[in-house]
């Protein structure tokens, strides 16, 4: 048994403890073996399990190359921080081992445990590295630096963390080895002193980049650096910068000359420096100095907020134009702007959502999660509609046939889609439609209406099994169907059904008799899991749409380049940034899962993603031209500029300090409750007198006033994608804002007491959104009015609202409405929806049979008002096909 031994001594010196070998060394060994291997037998296989899963899914979408770039940066990346602190700990370690006696394994495994942490720490970290190495210039130049805003987006968050984990990781973990050790007092100062002298320098390095930080300080007045922070904060941690060097070479200097009390000298200059120089002094200058006199002082700096957070919201490349409107829209201008009319949304997509889920569901198992708004040219005309996709809720089949075989092998996919003409409607205030029904018929020709990728398909599929698909319902019969696409992980032989059951964690993928070699497996096949599993460093929209191209379904995500190291830009609200783009756009498919990004945008930070990954992205001439048709500015991007906007639009300094011309989103009635305004696609005229095109539009007000100042518009369209025009409204008069033509509509008589009638008799009554529609050189101001009874489901459009500067009217149509509007002796000519089927005989006489077999369907079920509703339905598909063979 190992002794140790005591030595005390009474004339002045410390106790001393002389330590021979303990048996706790050996125990604290075996220990940490044990440790270690409990944790790589606890973890590893998961984790190798997941690492073979996402390998087999990344290849089967051909983009292994992609995960192999990620797999390589952090394998080396871990290496080198493993390898990196393992030594630096080490080497202290070992040199505090050797001075106190020790043998130095223990120790040195204890430093190569820890140095393992930070090797993970580091591969965490692989998107800053390869975008420091893949740095790209913005060809900006801060004004206080002048630096390239690329050293701020891509070097310095990766120097910042280095600086940090060694400041705050490595030096106090090297310092506890000659703490911990029974090292000699001389050595254990000779160590400690290296040790301060390497934190003292990297404090230097901290101070220099809280100098940087100064680019991104939180002020009343604006976004950015200061006069106090340039004129007071930066001089001071420039001193500190310089103390922090002479204190590292203080320290080392005292290894020979052994005086404490300098160094005691100069931790007392550095703590009055940092709290008189960062936290008084500062205050003085702003109290004595800025205040006085804040707009001069800080106009140069105000200037700089301005200009770098427009250029780093893009608001710098809006088109803006003054427009001086009239208080209504001639006869002419609606006559010559009919295809404008044609456009207006009458149908709200949260009332049509619902309306949608009540006629074309079809099926209790299929659900509609949310409706876009899109343009088909259908005969030759431009046409806005409203699209839905048919998905698949395995949550509402009926209990009992909610097995394993029916959630994954049988109902594995959604089908088809709703398409609605946004202003037409029928007598019954029902939704028209282009596209519509199981099989879907239409004037949009779906070949393949199958979606196994959506947005509410969130289980995993089996496909290409012994057990026929559900396709769709037939009548009393199911259609069934056999999965086709490219895509698809092949299940193979027991082993890897094996490795599939336990990462899903279901024996049946074992069990199952149903499944053969050639099987497949969908999984991750939610559109928004996918792309972000594919590009986890792009910012995505929320909101996917679905389009229909070349007789399939498509889904588009928005994809954003973004960052929050852009100096002098307004961060924006929780998002963590004060810089973006719409840099990508992420095509999948709806049927087979493939994916596409396409670059729509060239910017710094996209152009370094692409030398990181260059088999990832397609430039955007080779996206298809038709779905080029149907690109949509995003309506995130254009929420997130619009709300910079509202106080960025200004450009002269001292309007930006007195705040005399902020902006502000209006609010509208939806229902009976006061919301803002949402962005808005319309078709219109963005140059006045020029071509009809798809754009998202949205009025401004002045902050705490309700009338219109502005309005600021974004094209969608093939040759203009991207461009931005802000129309200010002339000063000269007032011109009517959404909450007036609200409060308008609630004064006027007989609109009152039509309201309050048809609430008395049970209805309620559903206000949609207001639109504020730019024609000609005037507003048209469009409500539509829903009617829903007080045990119904299906909100009726009954009614719409159109008013000008002048007038507003209600009407059972918008031509009506319009006539009174603007006092026109007759509605103004407008061209109704194409046919259902677009005229083709074929399908509408096998509408009409759809028709048919549900009327059956009904009797046999003896709900006839679904009965009446049918054959309603069909009498209107009759009368279409005798227009379609006899002329109208």
């Amino acid at each position: 048994m190992a002794a140790w031994r005591m030595r005390n001594r009474f004339e002045g010196g410390p106790l001393e403890i002389s330590w021979a070998r303990l048996p706790y060394e050996r125990w604290l060994r075996w220990g940490l073996g044990l440790f270690g291997l409990g944790v790589l037998l606890l973890f590893l296989p998961e984790r190798l399990l997941s690492l073979w899963v996402m390998w087999e899914w990344f290849r089967d979408l051909g983009y292994e190359s992609v995960l192999w770039t990620q797999w390589q940066a952090r394998a080396v990346l871990f290496l080198v921080g493993w390898g990196a602190a393992a030594l630096f700990l080490g080497l202290n370690a070992f040199l505090a081992a050797r001075a106190a006696g020790r043998p130095p394994r223990l120790w040195l495994g204890l430093a190569a445990a820890v140095g393992f942490l930070f090797g993970l720490a580091l591969q965490g970290e692989w998107e800053r590295v390869l975008l420091a190495l893949n740095a790209e210039p913005f060809d900006v130049r801060d004004p206080l630096f002048s630096l390239d805003v690329g050293w701020y987006a891509f070097q310095w968050p990766l120097w910042t963390f280095l600086q940090e984990t060694a400041q705050w990781g490595l030096v106090p973990l090297a310092a506890l080895f000659p703490l911990v050790l029974p090292v000699p007092r001389r050595w254990r100062w000779a160590h400690l002193s290296t040790l301060a002298a390497l934190f003292f320098l990297l404090m230097a390095v901290g101070y220099r980049f809280d100098a940087y930080r100064l680019l991104y300080a939180e002020r009343t007045v604006a976004f950015g650096a200061g006069y106090a922070d340039v004129h007071a904060r930066l001089p001071v941690l420039n001193l500190l910068s310089a103390l922090m060097v002479l204190l590292a070479a203080g320290m080392l200097l005292n290894l020979r000359l052994r005086r404490p009390t300098l160094l005691a000298l100069g931790f007392g200059v550095w703590l009055a420096l940092a709290f008189l120089g960062l936290e008084i002094y500062p205050g003085l200058i702003q109290t004595l100095v800025v205040r006085p006199n804040e707009l001069a002082r800080e106009s140069p700096y105000i200037a700089h907020s301005i200009a770098f957070t427009r250029r780093a919201y893009g608001l710098d490349r809006f088109e803006e134009r003054t427009l001086s409107p009239r208080e209504a829209p001639t006869p002419e201008e609606l006559q010559a702007g009919a295809e404008i009319l044609e456009g207006i949304r009458l149908w709200d997509y949260r009332q049509l959502l619902q309306t949608l889920q009540q006629l074309q569901s079809i099926r209790p198992y299929y659900v509609f999660a949310d409706v876009d708004v899109d343009r088909y040219r259908l005969n030759g005309a431009y046409r806005q509609v409203m699209l839905a996709v048919r998905e698949l809720d395995l949550e509402a089949l009926p209990p009992q046939a909610r097995t394993w075989v029916n959630r994954h092998l049988v109902f594995t996919h959604g089908y088809g889609a709703a398409v609605v003409p946004v202003r037409a409607f029928t007598p019954e205030g029902l939704p028209e439609f282009f596209v519509k029904d199981i099989p879907p018929v239409g004037a949009i020709p779906l070949t393949r209406p199958q979606l196994y990728f959506g947005e509410r398909t969130v289980d995993f599929a089996l496909v290409n099994t012994a057990v026929p698909e559900f396709d769709h319902p037939r009548g009393e019969e199911n259609v069934t169907t056999t999965y086709q696409g490219r895509t698809g992980v092949r299940l193979g032989g027991l082993v890897r059904r094996a490795l599939f059951a336990l990462y899903f964690g279901d024996p049946n993928l074992i069990l199952s008799g149903a499944l053969t070699p050639e099987s497949r497996i969908l999984f991750w096949r939610d559109v928004r899991t996918r792309v972000r599993t594919l590009a986890p460093f792009l910012r995505f929209d929320p909101d996917p749409y679905a389009v229909i191209l070349d007789g399939r379904i498509v889904w588009v995500a928005d994809a954003y380049t973004s960052t929050d190291r852009y100096p002098y830009s307004q961060p924006h609200g929780d998002l963590n940034l004060n810089y973006i783009r719409n840099s990508v756009k992420a095509v999948v498919d709806a049927y087979d899962g493939t994916v596409t990004f396409y670059v729509v945008e060239d910017e710094p930070l996209i152009r370094a993603w692409r030398r990181i990954f260059p088999t990832l992205w397609r430039d955007f001439s080779e996206m298809p031209e038709a779905l080029k048709a149907h690109l949509r500015y995003p309506e995130g991007l254009f929420r997130i500029q619009a709300d910079i906007l509202r106080t960025y639009h200004v450009r002269d300094p001292r309007t930006f300090y007195n705040k005399e011309d902020v902006w502000a989103i209006p609010l509208e009635l939806f229902g009976a409750e006061p919301q803002p305004m949402e962005p808005y696609y319309v078709l219109t005229q963005a140059n006045p007198g020029g071509p009809v095109e798809f754009v998202l539009i949205l009025p401004f007000t002045p902050a705490g006033r309700q009338n219109m100042i502005a309005w600021m518009a974004a094209r969608s369209d093939p040759g203009r994608y991207g461009e931005v025009i802000l129309y200010r409204l002339t000063k000269e008069r007032l011109i009517f804002g959404p909450q007036q033509i609200e409060a308008r509509i609630d004064q006027e008589p007989t609109i009152s007491a039509q309201l309050t009638l048809w609430s008395q008799r049970g209805s309620r009554v559903i206000r949609g959104n207001l639109l504020v529609i730019p024609i000609g050189e005037a507003f048209l101001y469009v409500e539509p009015l829903y009617l829903l009874a007080e045990q119904g489901q299906i909100p009726e459009l009954k009614q719409v609202i159109v008013a000008t500067e002048q007038r507003v009217a209600m009407a059972p149509t918008l031509e009506q409405a319009l006539a009174q509007a603007i006092g026109a002796a007759e509605a103004p000519a407008l061209s109704g929806p194409p046919a259902t089927p677009g005229g083709d005989v074929a399908a509408l006489i096998q509408e009409a049979y759809t028709h048919y077999q549900r009327a059956q369907e009904a009797i046999r079920r003896g709900d006839w008002a679904a009965y009446g509703t049918e054959i309603e339905a069909l009498g209107r598909v009759l009368e279409a096909l005798r227009q379609t063979t006899d002329g109208p």
